[in-house]
C-alpha cells in the first residue's frame, strides 16, 4: 500500500523544525529516520498532511560521554551506536543497538525515532527504563528533560507536547559494579520482537545485589517497569530460588496483547526465560566475563 499524498519540508536547524511544525499545525509530523514512521503510512495508520525531515539537522547526531553521563543525540542512528566506545563500554546498550531489524534499518533508524515513536515493541523505550534515563525534548516553550519513566503514556502516545522534538537522550553511567544485559525473542532479524528483558544489576563484594533495574518489551501497551520483580532481587543473594521468584514476579506485572508475534500466555512464557537469561549474563559481566548476548530467532 502507498502512503497518502503530504507535502515535505526540510529543516536544518532545530528551531526551524520547531517552527515548521508549529505553522502546519496538527497534521504535521517529524521524521528522522522513518523506519517506524514510513511503515505506519504505507499502512495507512497514520496519514499526516505535512512532514518534517530533521535528518540534516547536525547538532542532532552525537554520542559523547564523561566518567559520569552518556548523551546520545536523537538523530544518532542504531548501527552507530552498537559500534561506539559507550556500547562497548556498556554492554547492555551494544545488546539493545545490534538487536534491532537488519543492517539496513540500523543504518537509518534513529534513537530518537524509536523512542518518540511511542511504540511497545520498540527496543530503546524498554532498554533505557534500565539505565533511568532522561529524555531531552524541545518545543515552543523551550527545553525540558523527561525521565523515561513518564514519557510513554499509552500506545503511541508520548508526553510530547505539540511541535516539541526529541532532541537527545543521556543517563547516568554504570558503576563499575554495575553490568546488564537485554535479549529478545523474534521470528527474524526485521520482525518486531515477540518479547524483550533488560536487566541492569549493580553487585557488592559478596554477590548480593546492591540495585537492580529490570524492564519489559513487547509486554503491554507501553515498556513495563517491573518493580516487584525488582524487589526480589535487591538486597539479596542472586540465588537460583530468587531470580525464579524475579522472573514470575516480572511475569505477573505485564500484559501482553494477542496478536501475530503470539498469545499471551505463549509471551508469558517466553518472558519468564528471557529474565532469567537477562540476569544470569548480566551476573556473568558484573564478575568480569567478556558474554555476547543476542536475540534468539524462531
Amino acid at each position: 500500500m502507498y502512503p497518502a499524498p503530504f507535502r515535505y519540508h526540510r529543516a536544518n536547524s532545530v528551531d526551524e523544525a520547531i517552527s515548521l511544525l508549529s505553522d502546519l499545525g496538527d497534521g504535521a509530523r517529524a521524521l528522522a529516520g522513518g523506519q517506524t514512521l514510513l511503515i505506519w503510512m504505507k499502512l495507512r495508520f497514520d496519514e499526516p498532511s505535512d512532514l518534517v525531515d530533521l535528518g540534516r539537522i547536525p547538532e542532532l547526531s552525537y554520542m559523547d560521554h564523561d566518567d559520569a553521563e552518556v548523551r546520545i543525540g536523537a538523530l544518532t542512528t542504531h548501527g552507530r551506536i552498537a559500534a561506539s566506545p559507550i556500547a562497548a563500554r556498556i554492554p547492555i546498550v551494544r545488546d539493545c543497538a545490534n538487536g534491532i531489524a537488519d543492517y539496513q534499518v540500523r543504518n537509518r533508524g534513529t534513537i530518537g525515532g524509536s523512542v518518540a515513536a511511542g511504540d511497545p515493541a520498540c527496543d530503546w523505550p524498554a532498554l533505557l527504563h534500565t539505565l533511568d534515563a532522561e529524555i531531552l525534548c524541545k518545543g515552543p516553550n523551550g527545553e525540558r528533560s523527561i525521565d523515561i519513566k513518564d514519557f510513554i503514556e499509552d500506545l503511541y502516545a508520548t508526553a510530547l507536547e505539540d511541535a516539541e522534538i526529541v532532541t537527545g537522550i543521556r543517563f547516568k553511567m554504570p558503576a563499575a559494579n554495575s553490568a546488564g544485559a537485554y535479549v529478545g525473542f523474534k521470528r527474524c532479524a526485521p520482525a518486531y520482537p515477540t518479547a524483550t528483558a533488560g536487566v541492569q544489576l549493580t553487585l557488592t563484594d559478596g554477590d548480593i545485589c546492591e540495585d537492580v533495574r529490570i524492564a519489559l518489551g513487547s509486554a503491554g501497551l507501553t515498556p513495563i517497569h517491573a518493580i516487584d520483580a525488582e524487589a526480589e532481587l535487591r538486597g539479596k543473594p542472586l540465588s537460583e530460588k530468587n531470580i525464579e521468584q524475579a522472573a514470575e514476579a516480572a511475569v505477573a506485572a505485564c500484559d501482553p496483547v494477542d496478536d501475530q508475534r503470539g498469545s499471551p500466555a505463549f509471551k508469558r512464557s517466553v518472558l519468564r526465560v528471557l529474565v532469567k537469561r537477562a540476569v544470569g549474563i548480566a551476573v556473568r559481566r558484573c564478575g568480569g566475563e567478556s558474554v555476547e548476548s543476542s536475540h534468539e530467532y524462531y
